[in-house]
Order: C-alpha cells, then sequence, then structure tokens
C-alpha cells in the first residue's frame, strides 16, 4: 500500500463518505437512478441496470469501510436486482426500466458484469440475499455471454436471447475481469479467476500488444478489429472512435490484479502482466495528459494517436489513480507515487465539486464543465474506487480485501 501520511488517508475516507451522501438521493423505486449535476434523480433517464449495479457494489463497499448506514442502500440495489430489474421470464437483466426511452429489455454484457460484481460485493460484505444472486449473474454470463471456444464475451442480446449483436467489444470484456476475480474471491471458485485471465491474456498480451498498445476497443464476431468504427460518432459514452485513455490505465491495473491473484493461486501464465501494465500506463500518460497544453487526460485518440474527442473525463483521471497506485504496488517505483499524487491533485483541483458534490463527470479542455459526452453525475463508481486504490493490495479485489482487513 502507498505509505502517504495519515492525513491524506482520513481525507480519503472523508471523500468517501461525502460521496455515498451525495448519492444518498439516488435510490428509487426500481433501482438508482441516473444523478444530475446536484445530486438529483434525473428522471426522464430511467434507472439503468448499470448504474444500480456499480452503486449497489459502491454501498457493498462502504459498508465493508465500517459505514452501516449504507446498508440500506445495499439492501435496496439487491432487492431491485432480485425484483424489477431481473427478467424472471427469460433469465437475466433489463437494461434500462422507463424514463423518456422506455423500457430497454435487451441483455448486455457490460451491464450483466456489473451484476456479477454488485453481486460478489453484496456476498462480501454478508447480505443474505448475496449468494442466489450471484449465483444467477455467474450462470447467465456464463451460459450466455461468455463465447465457447473464444473465452471472449458477446456484446448484446435480444430479451429472450434469440439474436446477438455482431459486434463485439473490449470495455464489456474488461469489466467482465473485474467482475470474475471480485467473485473467485468471495466463492473460490479458481475457474473464474482463470477466466478472467483467460480474457485479459488475449486482450491485453494479444490485441493491445499487436497494436503497440493503442487497444482497439471495437471488433467484428470474429473478433477483427475495426479501427474506424463509430468515426462518425466520436464522441459516444460507450463505443467512442479509436483508442480510449482511460481503458488504458484501467487494463494497467486490471492485469496487475490478475497478474497478483494469479501468484497466489501458483499459477505463472501472467508474466506478462507487469510490461504490459507498464506500456498501456505509459501509452496512456504520453498521448492522453495535456496533449494541447491544458491539464487533464483527453477521452479518446485516433489509432494514429491523434487526439480526437479533447474533453476531460471524470472516470480517466479516477483510473490514472488506479493505474499508478497498483504500478507502485507492484514495483515500488517512486515515479508511480508521484503520479498517484498529481492525479489526486488533478482531481481535487479540477474535477471534484466541492459546492455541490461529486465530481464533475465531463469538463472542457480548458476546465470548464462540459456535456459533450455526459450529462450530469450519474454514479459514484469510478470516483469511490479511487478512494481505495491507493490503501488496497492487488490481490483479493477490493470488496474482499476490506472484509479481510487488507485496507489502510
Amino acid at each position: 500500500m502507498i505509505a502517504w501520511d495519515r492525513a491524506h488517508h482520513d481525507w480519503l475516507n472523508a471523500h468517501a463518505h461525502s460521496l455515498l451522501q451525495f448519492a444518498a438521493a439516488s435510490q428509487v423505486d426500481d433501482g438508482f437512478g441516473w444523478l444530475d449535476d446536484n445530486g438529483r434523480v434525473d428522471v426522464a433517464r430511467g434507472v439503468e441496470l448499470w448504474i444500480t449495479c456499480r452503486m449497489t457494489h459502491c454501498h457493498a463497499l462502504a459498508v465493508l469501510a465500517g459505514d452501516e448506514q449504507a446498508r440500506r442502500g445495499l439492501d435496496h440495489g439487491v432487492a431491485a436486482l432480485l425484483g424489477p430489474l431481473r427478467d424472471a421470464e427469460y433469465g437475466g437483466w433489463y437494461a434500462r426500466r422507463g424514463g423518456r426511452e422506455g423500457d430497454d429489455d435487451h441483455k448486455l454484457f457490460y451491464a450483466h458484469a456489473f451484476v456479477v460484481l454488485a453481486a460478489s460485493s453484496a456476498v462480501a460484505a454478508g447480505h443474505q440475499d448475496g449468494a442466489a444472486l450471484l449465483d444467477h449473474a455467474l450462470a447467465v454470463m456464463q451460459e450466455h455471454f461468455l463465447e465457447p471456444g473464444v473465452g471472449l464475451g458477446r456484446e448484446s442480446f435480444t430479451r429472450d436471447w434469440s439474436q446477438g449483436e455482431d459486434y463485439r467489444g473490449v470495455n464489456a470484456n474488461m469489466h467482465a475481469v473485474e467482475a470474475l476475480l471480485a467473485a473467485a474471491d468471495v466463492t473460490g471458485r479458481d475457474d473464474l479467476r482463470v477466466h478472467a485471465l483467460t480474457i485479459a491474456t488475449r486482450v491485453i498480451d494479444g490485441f493491445a500488444r499487436e497494436h503497440h498498445w493503442l487497444l482497439p476497443e471495437h471488433y467484428s464476431a470474429d473478433w477483427t478489429a475495426l479501427p474506424d468504427y463509430n468515426l462518425a460518432q466520436p464522441a459516444h459514452p460507450f463505443r467512442p472512435y479509436g483508442v480510449t485513455i482511460g481503458h488504458l490505465c484501467e487494463w494497467a491495473r486490471l492485469v496487475l490484479d490478475v497478474e497478483a491473484a494469479s501468484v497466489a493461486a501458483g499459477d505463472t501464465r501472467a508474466a506478462w502482466a507487469l510490461e504490459c501494465a507498464e506500456q498501456l500506463y505509459a501509452t496512456a500518460v504520453k498521448l492522453g495528459w495535456a496533449p494541447d497544453g491544458h491539464p487533464g487526460f483527453v477521452y479518446t485518440v485516433a489509432p494514429d494517436g491523434e487526439p480526437v474527442v479533447r474533453e476531460r473525463m471524470h472516470w480517466v483521471v479516477a483510473e490514472a489513480i488506479g493505474a499508478a497506485a497498483a504500478l507502485w504496488h507492484r514495483t515500488g517505483s517512486e515515479r508511480y507515487a508521484q503520479d498517484y499524487a498529481a492525479w489526486w491533485d488533478y482531481a481535487r483541483t479540477w474535477l471534484i465539486d466541492p459546492e455541490r458534490g461529486s465530481w464533475h463527470h465531463e469538463l472542457s479542455p480548458a476546465g470548464g464543465p462540459s456535456r459533450t459526452v455526459w450529462d450530469g453525475k450519474p454514479d459514484i463508481y469510478h470516483a469511490y474506487q479511487a478512494t481505495l486504490f491507493g490503501r488496497a493490495p492487488l490481490n483479493p479485489s477490493l470488496a474482499s480485501a476490506l472484509r479481510a482487513g487488507l485496507v489502510a
């Protein structure tokens, strides 16, 4: 763990608590709603499955950190995932309920990965229904999303699973790695860790290495890279054109988590992880940090490394904090500790909103609030986890580390 002084740790605890307070109003009948800039639910956005899962996960982490008041949020999230968001007829979970666009009954791998994560954290926090939720979530992931003989996940299906999308993406697979590691920790199932290793190896030691660490995000059904995907919609919130800088940081952290879990299991097949993590992180910082002279990480770059969407996303900085912390844990190199401090300084100066709470989710290149990609402050997942990365080991995952008393 990063050896910052007690004042920094105390500030992280206080900030985590403030994030939970900001999110207090997000509970709605069917789960957790999309929060606006002031922490009020934007009813026009409906209830997104991914937000409900991420908020449930954060409340579980808070419970494990000693905040018993967060148990109400955990209970609410688990009830929503076992109730209104769950498809009792066909299995799995609806993508969205309500809002101006109405219900979306598609089954999305990205969101289902977060069901596994939320359920795993609920188990770690001792929720009485966590195990049942996790059992169903893992069964759905393995039956419908994880493609036999490929190891990677399929993107989406219609409600009854009869039609799947031809598109494949590494964003959903990345979050599956996070979720599978968390599930392995609370179930003791080593096959889940191995599957996380399989995904990470194919994507990072394969695709990322082959493309000189400029990881393509988008693929055809046979996993052929689609470098021009969404060229006409470069600022898409989930499938932007080009290379997503924040994902390079997020993968850097996750592959070190995979390595640590594998080493603990006596498995040496993640020996590639450190090299890849350092290369991904170095690429993100070199190409993503202040390429236009303004502080902050750009959202995306083109396959040749040139900036495309220059807006600064809060989650990218949160993941840079996580990557720097993970690399410091793994290497002990002071430069990563310095980066960790620098990214937090940026977050505190530019992103954390002292008046209305939480973090501005998007800034313009000049540093003012922007809405090109994100509207409002939908959830606290990235910011909340950032308060833990510097204080937690690489293995086990965050919820299990909190449960075991391994977080400073």
